[in-house]
Formats: C-alpha cells, structure tokens, sequence
C-alpha cells in the first residue's frame, strides 16, 4: 500500500496529499483508490473496526497531483459539500505549460461540453449546450520552452483547466489528451497546490497547501522557484 501524505487533521475533516497516476475514487479498472489509503490510514491510527466513515467532497483527475479534502463526519462532509456547492472554496493550481504565455495574467471564459462516451471535454457556442466556465491564471515564470502558471478557478468543471489552456495554445505538459507534444509518464504537470476553507464548526478559514511533485524539477521548476 502507497504511503499517505496528510496535510492536515482534525475531528471533522482531512487534507491528504494525492499522488499524480493514483485515482481519487474507484472505476471500472478495480485500481487501487486515494480513498481506500485514507480509510486504511484512518482505520489503523484510530483502531476502527469495520467500516470507516470518509465522505469524498471533491476529487482530482488520475493524473493530477495535490491536494485533497475529506471529511470524517458527516456533519462535516454536509457542510464542506456546501461550501464547494456554493464556491466559497478558494482552489490554486500550479500548471506547466507548452509555449510561451502572454499577456501575464488574465481571465478565460469558455462554454464546455463533455462527451462521457469518450470521457473528453471541448469548448463550444454560447448557444450549444454545455455549462460556462472560467479560470484567472497568473504567469508565475518561465523555463526554456515551458511557461509556469498559477491558476484560480472560479468553477469546477470536469477537465476545465486542462481544456481552457489548450485551447489558447497552452495545452499541460505531458496532457497529450489535449495536445501537448512533451510526452510524461504516469503524470501531467497540473497540480493543485492550495485550498482555502471554513472549518466545518468553528467557520475559522483553514488553508492547506502542497509542493509541487519532485518530478517537476526536470523541467526545472522546483517549490523554491516561486510562491503560491
């Protein structure tokens, strides 16, 4: 069983770090689940027998890495849906891109479509079908070919990042799904490196962040480089 990372802990919920190429819940493939490794973490710490309550609030793609909220209670997995529900989380994502990033900073707003039969997502018309979407980014660097972006999403749309960059001509490096040339394995260089809740009973904001991936550091980006 992998290792888990725990970022933060208290009686209602958990912050856990997920690996990039491990799926945050199951599917069809029966591989093994983030979720799976916080039950057994918190099975063996607390000695529970049988089943152990994890109420999943949100998720990441199988090939992102970062950050992750659980809650431990289901007073606390009501109130962290809510929050989620109604946009109060504050997400921040670092990316690496393909290509170089002008201007500095600014806000993407497109219309998405996603066909489940092929798990891809496009942009579409204002008028077509599909659920709007927008992101701010901030160009953070830049290392050779590739540009470093910090990334606020003010929705959570399925692939929207990934989908919204590529379209400008910025697909994730290593997301050949979306068209990136620089070929990765087991990972794209997309990574949720901070979130920002209240507390479930206390309402006190709580902020939870994590290095980006060692891996990065091939293409010279490193939690030294910058910060979120």
């Amino acid at each position: 069983m992998l290792p888990l990372r725990v970022l933060y802990e208290n009686n209602h919920c958990l912050a856990v770090e997920k690996p990039a190429g491990l799926l945050t819940m199951g599917d069809h493939s029966g591989d093994s689940t983030l979720i799976d490794l916080v039950r057994g973490y918190l099975r063996h710490k607390y000695n529970k027998p049988g089943q152990v309550f994890v109420g999943l609030i949100h998720r990441l793609d199988r090939l992102v890495s970062g950050v992750v909220l659980f809650a431990r209670t289901s007073k606390g997995a009501s109130r962290l849906s809510e929050q989620f529900r109604t946009r109060t989380v504050e997400k921040t994502y670092l990316a690496l891109v393909e290509g170089t990033v002008v201007p500095q900073e600014g806000l993407l707003q497109d219309r998405l479509l996603k066909n489940r039969s092929w798990n891809l997502v496009s942009v579409v018309d204002e008028d077509s079908d599909g659920q709007d979407c927008s992101l701010q980014y901030t160009r953070v660097g830049t290392h050779g070919r590739f540009t470093l972006l910090k990334i606020v999403p003010q929705t959570g749309r399925s692939h929207q990042i990934r989908v919204q960059l590529s379209t400008r001509g910025w697909p994730i490096v290593g997301d050949q799904k979306y068209g990136a040339k620089t070929a990765v394995e087991g990972f794209i260089a997309l990574h949720a490196a901070g979130l920002t809740f209240d507390h479930p009973t206390t309402r006190l904001p709580i902020t939870v962040s994590s290095n980006v991936p060692g891996i990065w550091s091939r293409f010279g980006v490193s939690s030294e480089n910058f910060s979120v």
